[in-house]
């Protein structure tokens, strides 16, 4: 059985803690922001967990 690659869109996008859970990146924080407000803004700059619906996914990604 070949060795799987890593999907390297997969790695630039998610971080794995290391605890081994999965963080992401927020959307809506590129550009349009001079209507956000910044509450709205600086909520959006953290990372947050990867769903549970899509964890299995993304680890396959990552060849976890």
């Amino acid at each position: 059985m070949p060795k799987r690659k890593t999907d390297r869109g997969a790695v630039a996008r998610f971080k794995v803690t290391g605890t081994g859970r999965l963080r992401r990146r927020q959307q809506n924080r590129k550009h349009l922001l001079e209507h956000k407000s910044s509450v709205r803004t600086r909520r959006l700059g953290r990372d947050v967990e990867v769903s549970s619906a899509d964890a299995k996914t993304v680890r396959r990604l990552l060849g976890l």
